[in-house]
């Protein structure tokens, strides 16, 4: 902690969250020849799917594809985190960008079904225009967020200013200190969210205390639109209760 925000230390300590930093490590092969196992935990590749449950459509009728699939058995216990279980998100291979996705959680008495084997339905330009470029391993290391700028959960008040405020009385040097000791970026499961431009749940009643379940940034095979950071949200009690029927999923860019 830098020296300045000594004095904040013993209140700044009750908003830390921990979260699961997500190593994504790409692979180089063609997403459906996926060398990963079906079931594993994945950027991209080929999911985990009973074969006697309709494949998501995108609202063209086009088959979704894969983005990221959440194997809990792989996965490190997080606090109201599922145990067990696979968590998807599928997204249309042409309008991702105007939130046409799905979310799907598959219990681990679905993970016994007969799955999937042949995804010859989907093709080369199904995965052209996606946001993600490259089938991804994914391991997964516990890290504790200290808050972030830029979500509206982490409200903490500098001797009455906010974060903006309080880091216009900074020098230069002071500035970057804080923002990297409150840095919320990178790919993650729980934690504080980073935005390129604001809070969703700010400014609604409904969904101010929903959790951050994933986030997925940019990097060098991961852009959504001009830099973006992508992420899904879910209530506490909805994710307590694994149901995921109202996780949303939201990105926003430069």
């Amino acid at each position: 902690m830098p020296d300045f925000l000594k004095p904040f230390e013993a209140d700044l300590k009750k908003y830390e969250r921990e979260a699961l930093k997500i190593i994504a490590s790409p692979i180089n092969n063609y997403p459906l020849e996926d060398k990963l196992g079906i079931k594993d935990s994945k950027f991209l590749g080929v999911p985990f799917f009973p074969a006697d449950s309709i494949y998501p459509k995108d609202t063209n009728g086009k088959p979704m594809v894969l983005i990221a699939q959440l194997n809990f058995e792989q996965i490190p216990q997080l606090e109201n985190f599922p145990e067990e279980g696979i968590l998807q998100l599928f997204l249309s291979p042409d309008n991702w960008y105007d939130d046409d996705y799905k979310i799907i959680y598959l219990k681990k008495e679905d993970l016994h079904r007969h799955p999937i084997t042949d995804f010859s339905f989907l093709k080369p330009e199904h995965f052209k225009e996606l946001p993600i470029q490259k089938t991804h391993s994914l391991s997964f290391e516990r890290i504790v967020d200290k808050g972030s700028s830029m979500d509206s959960q982490f409200d903490y008040l500098f001797n009455g200013l906010e974060y903006w405020d309080f880091t216009e009385t900074l020098d230069k040097n002071q500035e970057t200190m804080m923002n990297n000791y409150f840095d919320a970026s990178g790919h993650k499961l729980g934690g504080y969210a980073e935005f390129t431009q604001e809070d969703p749940r700010e400014y609604n009643n409904d969904t101010f205390d929903d959790i951050q379940l994933l986030q997925i940034d940019t990097d060098k095979h991961i852009m959504f639109g001009d830099s973006g950071v992508a992420h899904i949200f879910i209530s506490k009690e909805n994710i307590i209760n694994k149901d995921f029927s109202k996780a949303y999923f939201y990105w926003d860019c430069f």
